[in-house]
């Protein structure tokens, strides 16, 4: 199972490489106000990858830290001490439902 998995890594990188080899030629990105960028189309390709992705990293930050907020009392709720119980009865163990 270990060498399929290098071999699926392998094959990924081979053909990711042999993509950026057969777009190595100059492409023109045109922004606003007739300013331009000319690079080759691997990196113009690259750079919208990375910036959709740190798009959408940005775009999740409020629902992530609302969540370890949300995580955060849920835990301190369920650690805090319980009202004394009656005398002889067994302690109720406490219910952690993590994310």
């Amino acid at each position: 199972m270990k060498y399929l998995l290098w071999l699926l890594k392998a094959a990924i990188f081979f053909t990711l490489f042999a993509f950026a080899l057969n777009n190595q030629q100059d492409a023109t990105v045109h922004f606003f106000f007739g300013t331009q960028w000319r690079a080759p189309l691997v990196l113009v390709v690259l750079a919208a990858f990375s910036a959709g992705l740190a798009v959408g990293v940005l775009g999740m930050v409020p629902r992530w830290w609302r969540h370890r907020s949300a995580a955060r009392r849920a835990q301190g709720a369920v650690a805090a001490p319980a009202p004394a119980a009656a005398a002889g009865s067994a302690p109720e163990l406490p219910m952690i439902h993590g994310i």
